[in-house]
């Protein structure tokens, strides 16, 4: 009987032990410390978590389905304005033999001549000349270039979060953004119109402070 009593008070201390610790884990991530919106933020170089960043897209194929695809390399420069957030600077530059359909036999297909031509032009890049911003909705106008053709973009986005990173204690910054493009513009026209010219965009982006 008394073994028993005993076995059962240490299950119950074990239990308490548990249920703190998991209290204490919660209470941890659920803390936001320094968190603040993007007209507190603060300034200086940012440059993209590569971890935590993806462009996707997607467009008809012949009105049957709507494939998405994405590019696995790319990376991105902030440069943010805390006097002015609109006169802020974005770089993003995006390796296109990265493109990942899922479909290996597909990815070859979209590295030839007929698609992005990744032997001639080894890098998409987009350059924003104006941003926008109203609380926490962003618009950033800039220049994409996709196989040497330059054409103005508008990205539609919002600011999700800043906040200091749980780990180095810097400030990280989320947004997200979509756009909508038409492909024959870049040079990548192939297939229009069998297969859709407008294409969807969507991006997640988090941006870590470099420096202290």
């Amino acid at each position: 009987m008394k073994q028993l009593v005993r076995f059962s008070y240490i299950q119950y201390v074990n239990s308490l032990v548990l249920l703190a610790a998991t209290l204490f884990t919660a209470a941890a991530f659920s803390q936001t410390p320094g968190d603040f919106d993007l007209q507190s933020a603060p300034g200086g170089k940012y440059t993209l978590d590569k971890t935590h960043g993806y462009v996707t897209f997607s467009y008809s194929h012949q009105g049957y389905s709507r494939p998405w695809l994405r590019f696995r390399s790319l990376d991105a420069t902030l440069k943010l304005n805390e006097k002015d957030i609109q006169q802020s600077t974005l770089k993003v530059s995006i390796d296109p033999s990265s493109i990942d359909s899922g479909v290996d036999i597909f990815d070859d297909h979209l590295l030839g001549k007929n698609h992005f031509d990744v032997k001639n032009h080894s890098s998409i890049t987009f350059e924003a000349t104006k941003i926008e911003v109203n609380e926490s909705n962003v618009a950033i106008t800039g220049d994409l270039t996709v196989k040497g053709n330059t054409a103005p973009v508008t990205l539609q986005g919002s600011f999700n979060r800043g906040g200091l990173h749980f780990q180095s204690k810097k400030p990280v910054l989320g947004f997200s953004a979509t756009t909508q493009l038409k492909r024959s513009e870049w040079g990548l026209g192939y297939a229009v119109p069998f297969v859709g010219d407008m294409v969807d965009v969507v991006i997640e982006v988090e941006f870590n402070r470099v420096g202290s």
